[in-house]
């Protein structure tokens, strides 16, 4: 048993037997003394997931299992020129700062007041920037989507990565969809053999096109098939595009984007013993518990290799659909 898991263990047994409930526990001076307070910093305030994140872990009764951490300190910008961006940054700077979150002036004002970072910035092509900053002080990083708005640039934060031996990262909240772990661990209809999802797939000129919000459904694929493609097409219209996978097994998947209608999130799976739905979205909090075991092991739910792979394939429907459909080997991307 690691040591994070037996002192969560023994910690959560000693309060038991105290007779103390979760909500109880989180701000008890026993607590703090198990060591759990550790300190986020967030930069980036130009995205949802930044109150969102900050709002349960600053909570004023926090869930155990997001083990006493805590967002002390938040650089703002953020994208300066992406407007659906910028003009978000004064209410969610505002928000956060109602919780308790210093406002910083600088990257390097946040790390040195932090254990860990929410890298949060929604303007990929800020991302490579920004790394170089934060990844030299080795401190644990969760990387938002988009990882970045270029693969070279995605290349080259996980070259920054290993030279500094700083933990990194970087999924979409999709992933935790709801059965779409255990579908793709074959717990229920077996191995999978194909899969179909879908979701929004709205476009922002400055990325590749599905490097935006196309993410988060194909990062849904990933889930459900693994790594292993090794060409990509897509077909698009006007308001869809479809985006075909073909794995070196043999085996077929497909992301389907909508640009002008809301159609959610979802998908199906086609298995040894029979298809299954994907369940229903539920939001943030599974992501951040991952992340949270994330911060504690240093360990990336999701390797920064795997994420390679999912943005090479964005990479390869966007070249794709420039060459009228044209099938894309993932390796010309890399």
């Amino acid at each position: 048993m690691k040591m994070g898991t037996r002192r969560n263990f023994v910690g959560t047994t000693l309060l038991a037997g105290l007779g103390l409930g979760l909500t109880e526990v989180a701000g008890s001076p026993l607590f703090k003394m198990m060591g759990k307070v550790k300190r986020v910093g967030i930069i980036g305030l130009d995205t949802s997931h930044a109150p969102a994140f900050t709002k349960m872990l600053n909570a004023d009764e926090p869930s155990l299992d997001l083990m006493g951490y805590k967002v002390v300190a938040a650089y703002p910008w953020g994208s300066k020129d992406i407007e659906s961006s910028r003009d978000r940054i004064p209410k969610f700077t505002e928000e956060v700062a109602a919780m308790g979150v210093h406002i910083a002036k600088s990257i390097d004002e946040v790390m040195g007041q932090v254990d860990v970072v929410l890298l949060e910035t929604h303007d990929g092509n800020l991302r490579l920037k920004q790394a170089k900053k934060i990844l030299k002080y080795g401190k644990p990083v969760f990387m938002d989507t988009p990882f970045a708005a270029s693969m070279a640039d995605i290349k080259a934060i996980v070259e920054l990565s290993e030279k500094y031996g700083t933990p990194i990262f970087s999924t979409s909240s999709l992933r935790y969809t709801d059965k779409a772990t255990e579908i793709a661990a074959g717990e229920v209809v077996g191995k999978v053999m194909g899969a179909n999802t879908y979701g929004p797939a709205n476009i922002e000129p400055s990325h590749p096109d599905l490097f935006w919000y196309g993410i988060h459904g194909v990062e849904l694929l990933y889930t459900l098939m693994g790594t292993g493609c090794e060409a990509v097409s897509c077909i698009s219209m006007d308001a869809t595009e479809v985006v075909t996978g073909v794995w070196k097994d043999g085996r077929l998947g497909t992301f389907r984007g909508e640009r002008h209608r809301d159609i959610g999130f979802g998908g199906m799976a086609f298995g040894e013993t029979g298809n299954a739905l994907v369940g229903e979205y539920k939001g943030y909090r599974p992501l951040l518990i991952k992340i949270i075991d994330f911060f504690e092991t240093g360990i990336a739910p999701v390797s920064p290799q795997e994420t390679m792979e999912i943005y090479a394939f964005m990479q390869a429907a966007h070249d794709s659909k420039r060459q009228g459909g044209k099938q894309i080997p993932l390796e010309s991307v890399y």
